[in-house]
């Protein structure tokens, strides 16, 4: 990827053979290739649980999971404790087949059940229950209540005759199951509830309501409830303010699995995200605890990334926009992602698809890489908003949150590797104003002795075996001399710029080299250090470069990668001859 001021910017696959060479030894191979590499070693495979879904399968671009959609009308149009199997439905503008008809399809399937719209919910829901419908949301429709005790058990009524009765919670082609179903596109916002508070609802109601609710689905999916996924969000701008900003983790911590539908803005108000583990340090940078069950596996973790330039979101950076959001997709350890080939650009960017579907659902003991996306970037949400991040979560930077990471961790230490943002590829307001700004890249600073970027690599990631090592670096081909990769007692051959400004990737295949956390500057705890530096021949006998001089560099991403399954990672240096920073 290719985000940098000078040559270091991009990409970084490893995977590993341990031995080493003489000190200094020149080992292995390069080659170069214009633009970005995307390609994973032959031996990744999908995990299992995870997936593309979308409404209809397409398994040319790895869409191998389709829509089992129904309204609740359609299941139920006369009365409860029927189940029609006949009779087709619709909703948001869509028509449904029969459920006879779409249980026919012998392919996995995930199902969404459109049950709280006024046309979507049978006409007896309303009178039985006494409720009038609240609405409108943003495309006109009105809702039922679900927080009203009797529409819940008619809706639980049905999900019970469906997904027990009929068998199709232990259906092995069902993968996962979108909850409760309710409101705009079965989306669970806060709209309705807002429109519900002004009309009334008071907080202690809705939380009565909402604090047996999605036990009761788990307890009615039972061994089979890890398909449950609850479609509200975090910090959901609710009527309450603060007193429902952790209701999703709620219903995470209740056993349903989450999914958030704007990834798009990649950004915005996903930093700080409970229900996925994700929690912004004080130092910005983002972490995510993958001990929570919502990450075990057998859970459903997912986002959509499909509103690209399309409802009613635009860019002129469809490249960019797909690159990152789908980066933030896996920094929050995703499993399961929704796309529509068309609006999610599937066919023009073909490669990286493949590699973000082979990506999901790995964890850091089988994933074929680790990476950090280098970055400074503006989470709006949190600009006027302290949240959470007093005490000891105090956030100096806030709003700005630095990097996406993946089992691969950028460390600002001392003497000589404080990072600085770079000005080389400045995105704002990408799809929209709440987007921000993001400074693509960070970058050393030689004038005040800052010569160098740390990395910790995850204990967890690949290691107990030797194997050569791949590693993809993606750079701005600007300036003269060289750089190269060093390691413990050896490095790469050098790559010479040619200096015609254009991004390429450089692929380096190392046969034996040794990590040996032997990288000094702060702790490590549970996690291997490496380091990408600049340096002047005159304090380095690593350099090789004629001039006496270095300039600073910028880096965008770096990717670890094992060529190999169960390979050995470790530290490495990046080092790079003399150039003149370039402006992109």
């Amino acid at each position: 990827m290719k985000r940098v001021v000078a040559v270091l910017a991009g990409l970084v696959l490893l995977s590993t053979v341990a031995g080493a060479g003489p000190a200094g030894t020149v080992a292995g191979s390069v080659r170069v290739r214009p633009g970005d590499d995307w390609t994973l070693p032959g031996w990744v495979r999908p995990s299992a649980n995870s997936g593309l879904f979308s409404e209809t399968a397409a398994p040319e671009f790895g869409v191998e999971t389709r829509s089992l959609d129904l309204s609740w009308r359609q299941l139920q149009p006369d009365g409860p404790g029927t189940l029609d199997a006949r009779g087709a439905g619709f909703a948001q503008d869509m028509s449904f087949p029969p459920l006879s008809w779409q249980l026919a399809d012998r392919r996995p399937f995930w199902a969404r059940i459109f049950a709280s719209g006024s046309r979507w919910a049978p006409a007896w829901v309303a009178d039985e229950c006494g409720v009038e419908p609240i609405g409108p949301d943003y495309d006109g429709q009105y809702h039922l209540p679900l927080w009203n005790e009797c529409v819940w058990g008619r809706l639980l009524a049905l999900y019970r005759r469906l997904f027990v009765d009929e068998g199709l919670r232990a259906d092995p082609r069902l993968r996962l199951v979108y909850v409760p179903g309710a409101f705009t596109w079965a989306e669970y916002d806060y709209d309705m509830v807002s429109k519900a508070a002004e009309q009334g609802l008071t907080f202690e109601k809705y939380r009565s309501w909402y604090r047996h609710a999605w036990r009761d689905l788990t307890s009615l999916f039972g061994p089979y409830s890890s398909k449950l996924v609850f479609t509200g969000e975090d910090y959901p701008w609710g009527p309450w303010g603060a007193r429902t900003d952790l209701f999703a983790k709620q219903a995470v911590d209740a056993g349903l699995g989450i999914r958030t539908g704007i990834t798009e803005v990649f950004n915005f108000h996903l930093s700080e995200a409970p229900s996925y583990g994700s929690r912004i340090e004080p130092d910005g940078h983002m972490t995510v605890d993958e001990s929570l069950p919502v990450h075990d596996g057998r859970h459903v973790a997912a986002t959509e990334n499909e509103c690209f330039n399309d409802c009613d979101y635009h860019t002129s950076e469809p490249y960019y926009a797909v690159r990152q959001a789908n980066l933030k997709a896996l920094q929050l350890r995703t499993n399961w992602l929704y796309v529509v080939p068309g609006p999610s650009y599937m066919r023009q960017f073909p490669l990286h698809w493949r590699w973000v579907r082979l990506s999901i659902g790995k964890t850091a003991s089988d994933s074929p890489d680790a990476w950090a996306a280098l970055r400074d970037a503006e989470d709006t949400y949190w600009k006027n908003t302290t949240g959470p991040f007093t005490g000891d979560r105090r956030w100096p930077g806030r709003p700005w949150v630095r990097n996406l990471e993946r089992w691969l961790v950028q460390r600002d230490v001392g003497p000589d590797g404080r990072a600085r943002r770079s000005t080389a590829d400045v995105h704002s307001g990408v799809l929209g104003p709440e987007n921000g700004t993001a400074y693509e890249g960070l970058r050393t600073d030689r004038a005040r002795g800052q010569t160098s970027l740390y990395f910790d690599l995850d204990d967890r990631f690949p290691r107990g075996r030797r194997e050569p090592v791949q590693i993809k670096v993606t750079y701005r081909d600007a300036g003269g001399g060289d750089w190269w990769i060093e390691y413990r007692g050896g490095r790469s051959p050098a790559v010479r710029r040619t200096g015609d400004g254009a991004w390429k990737t450089a692929t380096f295949r190392l046969p034996r080299p040794a990590f040996a956390n032997g990288l000094a500057a702060g702790p490590t705890s549970g996690s291997r250090r490496a380091r990408a530096t600049t340096s002047t021949c005159a304090s380095s006998g690593w350099c090789g470069c004629d001039p006496p001089r270095v300039d600073d560099f910028s880096c965008s991403v770096l990717f670890f990668s094992s060529m190999n399954e169960h390979t050995v990672a470790g530290r490495i240096d990046l080092r790079e001859g003399p150039w003149p920073e370039t402006a992109s």
